[in-house]
């Protein structure tokens, strides 16, 4: 049943984004000027969990990578690599412009040099940006002349909130990109899209399809993990098509999958906030932090913590009740 596993993969990009075109053009335009050796215009895109905006942001640079030689794009998750070193240390690495540094022992200063060094045109996407553990790698990446951001956060207020006057001037003046969530025809074809590329041809239904979208609810991550979830469930039971039944039968796991891996990509301290968090099941703030800072060896302020929360909550992982000091937490369930 399966043909290409990688076309139900979250990270896969598809060689045609629908439903983007209008978003498409207007990022297409803030990078045109790297054709022609350029700094392209930075740019921040925003949206729902599930909206499309890594897979946007990636298309976009691929394309302009196929269509102009003297550039390099680099990936970082924030979640997972949110300190200065970490992110610089992920995006010159998938840039192929800094492998031969060792992330323990490469001093900030050398990852700039290697930036300001380089013969090449860099498009940096910065994904869940507002997580981001130091602001001042950030404003560094602004004032290299030939380094191109692109970042991507689900509300651009709040990633604002807590940040000093020099970002939030510079985001500011960055192209602002908004995703809606998708309406379940939009789903549709996104999912019909994957299995024409991952599946063998006839075993997706259009009623199979259309139970993906409502289960989905705009949520194309949601759909592609339901689609991938019943189509191993298919192949473990030797079926030669999926049924809505099946997609029902495999909501809870889909469900389940998301929701963990949201947390893996968590960096050590945002793991460490939710697990004393799933650990006692609810928990008021100043428990919260007394346990934080007994177990961690080396605490973040209390700032950055909040915002470490206010992170955890966006991506559906813990619910916050209450008033800033008598805030109580506790876990989402998927």
């Amino acid at each position: 049943m399966i043909r290409d596993a990688r076309a139900l993969r979250d990270e896969f990009v598809p060689q045609e984004l629908q439903h983007r075109n209008n978003e498409i053009d207007l990022i297409s335009s803030c990078l045109r000027p790297i054709e022609e050796d350029l700094n392209g215009e930075h740019t921040l895109i925003t949206g729902p969990s599930g909206a499309g905006k890594t897979t946007l942001a990636k298309y976009v640079c691929q394309q302009l990578e196929r269509q102009t030689l003297d550039v390099r794009i680099g990936y970082v998750n924030c979640l997972s690599a949110n300190t200065s070193t970490g992110v610089l240390h992920t995006l010159l690495r998938d840039a192929r412009i800094g492998r031969d540094f060792s992330r323990e022992s490469t001093p900030r200063s050398r990852y700039f040099d290697r930036i300001r060094d380089s013969e090449y045109q860099l498009v940096f996407i910065l994904d869940e940006v507002d997580v981001l553990d130091d602001y001042g790698s950030l404003l560094s990446l602004y004032d290299q002349p030939n380094v191109t951001l692109v970042m991507v956060c689900i509300d651009e207020d709040a990633f604002l909130s807590d940040v000093d006057m020099r970002v939030q001037s510079r985001v500011r003046a960055a192209t602002s990109v908004r995703l809606e969530k998708y309406h379940d025809e939009e789903v549709v074809d996104i999912v019909t899209g994957r299995a024409e590329a991952g599946l063998a041809a006839g075993v997706l239904d259009e009623g199979t399809c259309g139970t993906i979208a409502d289960l989905a609810a705009g949520d194309a991550r949601m759909g592609i993990a339901l689609l991938r979830r019943a189509a191993e469930r298919a192949e473990e039971e030797g079926l030669d098509h999926l049924s809505p039944g099946l997609i029902e039968a495999v909501s809870d796991s889909a469900t389940t999958e998301v929701h963990d891996r949201n947390v893996e990509l968590l960096s050590t301290h945002q793991r460490l906030l939710y697990e004393i968090i799933s650990e006692a099941g609810e928990i008021g703030s100043s428990e919260l932090h007394r346990e934080y800072e007994e177990q961690s060896s080396s605490p973040k302020s209390r700032s950055t913590r909040r915002r470490y929360l206010d992170s955890l909550e966006r991506y559906g992982l813990i619910e916050q009740r209450g008033s800033t000091r008598d805030s109580r937490y506790e876990v989402t369930k998927p």
